[in-house]
């Protein structure tokens, strides 16, 4: 991705010309094109010759007093078009002894052809309008230069320096002065930078700025798409840049073009890019530090639907979230996927009203193999999402020390004690309990472990010793013994209710810790 510097060097607009202080001392007034000032003008060129336009390359402003033109109608007539052909961006007419008055044949001409036709009706020195656009010209493009260099050496050194995307976007942003927002190609907004209320005012009105996102630039959007050897994988938007709209080309093809280094040196793919904004949108739902009214466009934006829907929270264990990812696609769910933790994977189903929320959640659970689907109960606010989000991310935690004989989809009701003790475990009176109970076994860091083990599936059996000797694949005499050290070091009865409870419980409390 190439752009020459000269291509893309900001011009002044013809009517930001008249505005110049130099200019309306010769009393400028528009008889012609008024709908084109905003024409952009590359050079001012000074001539009165009939044939002028062989000599222009597109965008000039042309100054002339007509003296060649005066008396000759067709003469006149052809100037016109002669400019009009060569793409000019204007005609400045002086007028003099050649022309007292504005011409009505170069008039009407120029009308015809949507050439802007400015006359100066006190005379007017050209030399100082050439020298005064000239100047602010070459000061433009070299602001322009001195722009470019600027953003291509920040963003080479973030990128050199091993910095993250959300990072090189921040950059963008604040060279830019407006929000950016990096989409895929069917405009799901993957990242963005920025001021975060105007940024919310952008994604707001997402679902209108997407259908126009591919759509003529104007009121400072400007686009660059992002891609390589012939692939494109998505875009990159200024959304209301405030500067002129040449500078804006340049500043969103430096940032397209980091964009794409970025993801080619450090192995980063469009997919990646999704999961980094499910992440981000999921992780603020869960901390419930930003509001979920606020994250409300962020999630309208990445595709998620929103609108009178069922949101279902989940928190899987052990799953692969590519795998997960898969697995939504081919059921048709509409959901988030994104890792929150190593081995802990948060899923937001949105689904419709009148869709078996239970059903589906099964059917998804069932398509997974060896993971902990944990499920909040379904939720039709989305405000109520964040709750949810954390219920499910609890019951996950509650059953993370593996207790046996699950149903494919765990909720809060299933976890019952467990859950209890995993929100009360920080609590430094359950901390002595469970060390105090525990003592005789935590004590030996050898046996102790092992015994552990033993004393945890004892437990979770319902104290079956058929059972616990199977899963730890022991004989019974065996079993017998283990359970008679265990009661020895404890100095408990296991066959007692209240004793087998009392160590029940100090042991889901230690686990608790541990996790």
């Amino acid at each position: 991705m190439t752009t020459t510097l000269d291509h893309l060097a900001p011009a002044l607009s013809v009517r930001q010309v008249l505005t110049l202080e130099r200019v309306l001392a010769g009393e400028p007034e528009v008889v012609a094109g008024a709908a084109q000032l905003d024409r952009a003008v590359r050079w001012v060129h000074v001539a009165e010759a009939a044939d002028v336009g062989v000599m222009l390359s597109g965008g000039e402003m042309v100054l002339t007093t007509g003296v060649l033109l005066a008396g000759d109608e067709g003469a006149q007539a052809e100037y016109i078009q002669s400019l009009h052909r060569a793409e000019a961006a204007a005609v400045v007419l002086g007028l003099g002894r050649a022309f007292p008055a504005p011409p009505d044949v170069m008039r009407r001409a120029a009308e015809r052809c949507g050439l802007p036709m400015v006359v100066l009706h006190r005379p007017f020195p050209f030399a100082e309008l050439t020298e005064e656009v000239q100047s602010r010209l070459v000061r433009r493009k070299f602001a322009a230069v001195s722009l470019s260099e600027a953003v291509r050496t920040s963003l080479t050194g973030l990128i050199t320096a091993g910095a993250p995307l959300q990072r090189l976007l921040d950059e963008v942003a604040q060279h830019s002065a407006c929000p950016v927002v990096v989409t895929n190609l069917a405009h799901r907004v993957l990242a963005t930078a920025g001021e975060r209320p105007a940024v919310d005012d952008v994604l707001r009105d997402w679902e209108r700025i997407a259908r126009q996102a591919g759509g003529t630039e104007g009121d400072g959007w400007i686009r660059a798409e992002l891609g390589g050897r012939g692939e494109r994988w998505g875009q990159i938007l200024l959304c209301g840049y405030r500067g002129d709209t040449a500078s804006g080309r340049l500043l969103a093809d430096r940032a397209a073009e980091a964009l794409v280094l970025h993801r080619m040196l450090g192995g980063n793919s469009a997919h990646t890019w999704e999961e980094q904004s499910a992440q981000s949108l999921l992780t603020d739902l869960v901390s419930g530090v930003v509001p979920a009214r606020q994250l409300l466009p962020r999630a309208r934006a990445a595709g998620l639907p929103v609108n009178r829907r069922t949101f279902v929270p989940l928190v899987v264990r052990d799953g692969d979230p590519a795998e997960l990812d898969r697995v939504l696609r081919l059921l048709g769910l509409p959901g988030l996927v994104a890792e929150l933790a190593d081995g802990v994977t948060a899923v937001l189903l949105s689904l419709a009203r009148d869709q078996d929320a239970a059903v589906l959640t099964a059917n998804f659970a069932a398509r997974l193999t060896q993971t902990v689907v944990a499920a909040a109960d379904p939720r039709t606010a989305w405000d109520d999402v964040p709750a949810g989000m954390r219920e499910a991310q609890h019951v996950a935690d509650a059953v993370a020390s593996g207790a046996l004989d699950l149903p494919a989809v765990v909720r809060l009701k299933d976890v019952h004690l467990r859950g209890l003790i995993r929100l009360l475990r920080d609590d430094p009176h359950v901390q002595s309990f469970a060390e105090r109970e525990l003592d005789g076994l935590l004590c030996d860091s050898g046996s102790g472990e092992g015994l552990l083990a033993v004393l945890r599936t004892y437990l979770a059996t319902g104290r079956n010793k058929s059972r616990t000797a199977q899963l730890h694949h022991v004989s019974r005499p065996a079993l017998y013994r283990r359970l008679e050290a265990i009661q020895t070091r404890l100095g408990v009865d296991l066959d007692d209710f209240e004793q087998a409870a009392s160590v029940h419980i100090a042991l889901l409390a230690h686990d608790a810790q541990q996790a």
